[in-house]
């Protein structure tokens, strides 16, 4: 009997009906080990503290090809429900749009890879490996996610020639945009210990605000670099100053700041983390206060040079969309700052402009588009 092809906005449906807020699970890995199982994917759940996460592959351990992909079905949480047109985890379907949290980032993305991927091995059996790495981790911490995932491939001899991470990645109209790497990000946590006193003898005490001004200025005023080819300028925000002081007669002891940098292949955090206690040093030094830093590194910049694997996926966009793709760098983290250690790594999926929003949703006719262009990246690939 002829393979009837998987409806990818069938599935995307049934993930959304799962509420999978991360960390939690709730069902939607099981939904997709059942579907992969059936097409004879080999699949292992790679469960690591209390993150679930699913490793299929059909075709041989070990193949000498063998194409990725990756993405993960956890949600952020729904915020006010009471604002929301429709139940966030109904997937009501409505004026051609699929509505839910989670509809565009990313259980769409996870749904058309793995109905192309289902009708690809189905029809078509590749020479090589499909490999498919979800993970119910991403939106929160990321450390027992995608990193679970492949610290598991490297102990069970598992490998990905490339890999594809399907979050969206067009800012407006499908097809516009190709992700080539990410920008660093990190966030330091600063604390300036003075002397408390009373605001009418401010020479008795030693404020830690005016050292605290001085650091945040000098930091937010430094030009971190004009950008390079792939990347746009590095840039440093100020996030919070704050001394949890209620009254007006009183020098605190304490303050507190923080500040984030997405920093490009310019930089490393360590480099931006010494320029950072450098400067925190020499204000301590000019105030006479004593100054604490410390750093939280979400990811370290990286570019994919733009080659095989970009040139790849960009044919298959622009023969399913007639759209010519942008080869970017922008936006925030992702999980291929992980992959990226393991094998080449692009990104590519849908239009992003509701996720994470209330009423978040997606064209159903994006998700059909975005599996055949999946199919046509697998097609050509094993080709």
């Amino acid at each position: 009997m002829p393979h009837a092809p998987l409806d990818p906005v069938r599935l995307t449906a049934d993930l959304i009906r799962c509420p999978s807020v991360t960390p939690e699970e709730g069902g939607a890995l099981r939904i997709l080990e059942g579907v992969l199982s059936e097409a004879g994917f080999e699949c292992t759940r790679v469960d690591r503290g209390s993150v679930a996460n699913l490793f299929a592959r059909w075709g041989e351990r070990g193949a000498a090809r063998s194409f990725g992909f990756n993405g993960h079905t956890d949600v952020v949480p729904v915020g006010d429900e009471a604002a929301w047109s429709v139940p966030p985890f109904g997937a009501v379907a409505r004026d051609g749009m699929l509505w839910g949290r989670g509809a565009t980032d990313m259980k769409s993305g996870v749904a058309a890879f793995v109905a192309a991927a289902v009708d690809f091995v189905t029809m078509t059996p590749p020479d090589g490996a499909v490999i498919l790495a979800i993970t119910g981790d991403e939106e929160g911490d990321a450390v027992d996610g995608t990193r679970a995932l492949l610290d598991w491939m490297a102990a069970e001899g598992e490998r990905m020639s490339a890999c594809l991470v399907g979050e969206p990645t067009c800012p407006a109209r499908m097809g516009e945009m190709i992700k080539i790497g990410r920008r660093g990000s990190l966030t330091a946590f600063f604390t300036i210990t003075g002397v408390q006193g009373h605001s009418a003898y401010p020479h008795r005490a030693c404020n830690p605000l005016p050292a605290m001004a001085r650091l945040m200025d000098r930091l937010a005023s430094h030009t971190l670099d004009e950008g390079t080819a792939h990347f746009d300028p590095s840039t440093l925000a100020v996030v919070t100053i704050d001394t949890g002081n209620p009254a007006t007669n009183v020098i605190p002891a304490r303050c507190r700041a923080t500040v984030n940098i997405r920093f490009n292949d310019t930089h490393d955090s360590g480099s931006l983390t010494r320029w950072m206690q450098d400067e925190l040093d020499r204000v301590s030094a000019e105030f006479g206060t004593t100054g604490e830093m410390d750093v939280k590194v979400s990811g370290e910049s990286f570019l994919t040079p733009p080659g095989p694997l970009s040139d790849l996926v960009a044919r298959a966009v622009e023969r399913e969309t007639g759209v010519t793709p942008e080869l970017s760098t922008s936006g925030g983290t992702s999980d291929a700052r992980f992959v990226k250690d393991h094998c080449p790594v692009v990104e590519f999926g849908l239009v992003g402009q509701t996720m994470h929003q209330v009423d978040e949703r997606v064209e159903m006719a994006q998700i059909h588009q975005l599996k055949a262009i999946y199919a046509s990246i697998l097609r050509d690939f094993f080709a």
